[in-house]
């Protein structure tokens, strides 16, 4: 008992946090508009129209179509359930990230939860859930890196951009080494596991040998990781298109290699700035500086990343209702049994 109200303890004032961290980046992104022209960028959005907008809310749903599957491949022959149980928790994960004011560990948390809801054993889920992270994290390492060639190669070679480059090259060799020291962890460092699983996770879950046991049965089979990771760089390109279709829906006609470094930078310092809610702020900010690095435009940037939003609320506000439906079933049907038993 002491050991839940410590936990409740440590997520109410992390909450908090989280909050203001959020109203912050609230306030950046009110900042920028204004700054960059609110007419601009309110005339940007809406140049894409419902039409528009209603197509880009299909292609991303196309989205987390691919990234459902490249966490289902890391489980085919480890647990009996099909796609839709790991495209609806893909679905959940991201919603939760990207509507919630949660951190992106928080998403990943609750899509391991959608997916146990489904029948998935909780070792599994979460197990799963860290590998799918991980080849995703790797992927995008791939995808920042052809981000930062393309930026080299294409945009105005200044001062500026120079130093930006040097600043990209040192954080994406951070980030994968970070990956490989990830790894190594999960295939050798059980213990550490067993350390944050028993500080964290709900007493039913604080059995850190059985995700363990379920991370080395995925790991045991290499062709899986490769093809999730091989689907996850296709997500990341696919990201990339749906930029460039967003950037010819407001009616500017750019070079699609030039919105892969654009899209992938973004990318880049929303994962840098993790512990940002939703990476308020943090994703105006990155789309309007590279936006004009490209000679796009701020306030098509500060569009895109509007109509990104709301793309991902459209998608993300029935997600997660549907959720807490689940939940509240489950938890009826528990105090049903209960009160039999009783």
């Amino acid at each position: 008992m002491a050991g839940v109200k410590r936990l409740s303890g440590r997520l109410k004032t992390m909450n908090r946090r989280l909050v203001l961290v959020a109203l912050l980046g609230v306030g950046l992104i009110v900042y920028l508009i204004v700054y960059v022209g609110f007419g601009p960028v309110m005339s940007a959005v809406l140049a894409v129209g419902w039409h528009g907008f209603a197509a880009l809310v299909l292609l991303g749903l196309a989205l987390l179509v691919l990234l459902g599957a490249a966490w289902h491949v890391l489980v085919r022959g480890v647990t009996p359930s099909g796609f839709a149980t790991f495209l609806w928790g893909r679905m959940v994960r991201d919603s939760a990230g990207e509507v919630l004011p949660f951190s992106q560990v928080g998403g990943f948390v609750i899509g391991a939860r959608a997916v146990i809801l489904r029948g998935i054993a909780a070792p599994v889920a979460f197990a799963s859930t860290i590998v799918d992270v991980t080849t995703e994290m790797m992927a995008q390492v791939a995808y920042v890196g052809l981000g930062i060639v393309l930026l080299a190669a294409r945009a105005p070679h200044t001062p500026y951009t120079a130093s930006l480059t040097g600043v990209l090259v040192i954080g994406v060799i951070g980030a994968a080494i970070a990956g490989t020291l990830f790894v190594i962890v999960q295939r050798s460092g059980s213990w550490i596991t067993d350390r944050l699983a028993s500080r964290w996770l709900p007493e039913k879950l604080a059995h850190a040998a059985a995700i363990a046991s379920a991370i080395d049965t995925i790991y045991a089979a290499p062709t899986r990781i490769g093809l999730s990771f091989a689907i996850h760089f296709c997500g990341w390109m696919a990201s990339a298109g749906l930029t460039w279709i967003t950037f010819e829906l407001m009616g500017a006609h750019v070079d699609f290699l030039a919105v892969v470094a654009i899209d992938s930078l973004v990318y880049a310092a929303r994962s840098a700035a993790f512990f940002v809610p939703n990476a308020l702020g943090v994703q105006e900010g990155a789309f309007a500086l590279l936006a004009s690095l490209f000679s796009i435009g701020p306030e098509l940037g500060i569009a895109a990343s509007l109509l990104k939003r709301a793309r991902d609320i459209v998608i993300g506000a029935p997600t997660l209702l549907a959720w807490q439906a689940m939940e509240g079933s489950r938890a009826l049907e528990a105090d049903r049994t209960l009160l039999k038993t009783e």
